[in-house]
């Protein structure tokens, strides 16, 4: 292509040249002087050598010449229009290579731009790869695609599919602008439409697009949103998540954007699946799978975290032990699986009570239940561990078509206050829940 102008160039070249190698003043001088010659000097010779000369023959002489000068003027008349017509032809096609030569160009670029990005798929695995946390790899993958597709431009928002309540839920974002605020938590209805068709997505103008309703749109309390795409992350048919870009300017994401999007989702499903479960074993580890409170265990170990927290500040911490009275009557009466159904409401009411506290709350067996209160005197803790009593007394439990209730005895001890340590506090605790119990039940007792 390139030899191909170069030779349309020189060639036009060589026209210009050709027409410009003699000077305008000079062709005119050359025609004067030839029609001198041939009209006036040649008949004034003639007429010195022939006496008289012929009337026709200097007719016939004038006409031959006459015609000879119009077949010459026409010849280059016609010379110089097959000339022009070459040159136009000439320009038009060097017009013609030179975009051509531009959109090639424009494609090598856009070529190299994807094998760049494609190249790079093997780094993505690898960096996703390297750890097993979930929050890890959602915001490598979010940093990835900003990064290669939007180039640092707009909003990249990675959601995942709440398991119990099947919604999405924002995990992790990166944002042009830091002080945008994500107010749709769940998704807006483009996700919806990922989430319903499970496939990927791309507007490239929302104001424009017969799927959306512009009605909708406007009323959503978010920023304008006029061109996005979004993928699905599936394991097996399964919708884990979905990662979604989106830009403010219109026709700002193209069809291989997408393409390159939908791939990065293909591998981050398996990571974002293998996270999830890691997540989950470790939950499993610190968590009792009935009333998902931490297990004995951990619960000991924050306790001794909390214990040198304290010691350092010098600050308070009390602990409270609860037992569930007669808690076997229960069992003997409605059975094992109605004895769970108090535990799990026992520990719902446990977390949704003392959550302004910042508690720990652990199944510390059976159904004893341990709660570590930071920063909480011993006088506040009795408030607290009342509060408590008073409200499981109130609270009323259908068992098997019985509206029953329950009631719980409490010890309380507080750190440094009367023990030195977690061990020592788990016993103090421990004695005062059983001078509770030995006074009558259903009470609140502190060593």
């Amino acid at each position: 292509m390139i030899r191909i102008q170069k030779r349309l160039s020189y060639n036009l070249d060589q026209i210009l040249a050709r027409q410009e190698r003699i000077p305008l003043q000079q062709r005119i001088i050359c025609y004067l002087a030839a029609i001198l010659i041939f009209y006036i000097v040649i008949p004034i010779v003639l007429s010195l050598y022939i006496r008289p000369i012929p009337v026709f023959s200097l007719l016939f002489f004038y006409l031959i010449n006459f015609s000879a000068a119009i077949m010459l003027i026409n010849s280059s008349f016609q010379r110089r229009c097959r000339i022009e017509i070459n040159k136009q032809d000439l320009h038009e096609n060097i017009n013609l290579l030179t975009e051509e030569m531009a959109k090639q160009r424009k494609q090598q670029q856009i070529l190299m731009s994807k094998s760049s990005r494609y190249n790079s798929l093997k780094d993505i695995i690898e960096q996703i790869n390297q750890n097993l946390s979930l929050e890890k790899i959602a915001e490598q993958l979010c940093y990835l695609a900003f990064k290669l597709i939007s180039g640092n431009k707009g909003l990249c928002v990675l959601y995942l599919v709440d398991e119990r309540s099947q919604r999405l839920k924002v995990f992790t974002a990166k944002k042009e602008d830091e002080a945008l605020v994500i107010k749709a938590k769940e998704g807006d209805i483009f996700d919806f439409w990922v989430l319903r068709h499970n496939s990927p997505l791309i507007v490239e103008d929302a104001r424009k697009d017969f799927r959306f309703d512009p009605e909708k749109l406007k009323g959503q309390s978010v920023r304008p949103v006029l061109s996005l795409i979004s993928a699905p992350f599936l394991s097996e048919n399964r919708l884990l998540g979905i990662l979604r870009l989106d830009s403010q300017h219109p026709n700002f994401y193209s069809q291989d954007d997408l393409r390159f999007l939908a791939t990065i989702c293909e591998l981050g499903a398996v990571a974002i699946e293998n996270g999830e479960l890691f997540q989950k074993t470790q939950d499993l580890a610190i968590h009792d799978g009935l009333t998902r409170l931490y297990v004995r265990g951990y619960f000991m170990e924050r306790l001794k975290e909390e214990c040198s927290r304290a010691l350092r500040d010098s600050a308070n911490l009390s602990l409270l032990m609860l037992d569930i009275d007669f808690f076997k009557d229960y069992n003997d009466r409605f059975g094992h699986t109605a004895g769970d159904l108090v535990l799990i409401r026992l520990a719902r009411a446990l977390e949704e009570q003392l959550k302004k506290f910042n508690p720990i709350v652990s199944r510390f067996g059976g159904e004893e239940f341990c709660v570590i209160l930071p920063r909480c005197q011993k006088n506040a803790a009795l408030e607290i561990a009342e509060d408590i009593r008073l409200k499981i007394e109130k609270n009323k439990i259908m068992l098997r078509r019985h509206e029953t209730q329950v009631t719980v005895s409490i010890g309380v001890a507080s750190f440094p206050e009367n023990a030195a340590e977690g061990n020592e506090l788990i016993l103090q605790a421990d004695k005062a829940l059983y001078a509770a119990k030995q006074s009558g039940r259903n009470r609140v007792n502190s060593v």
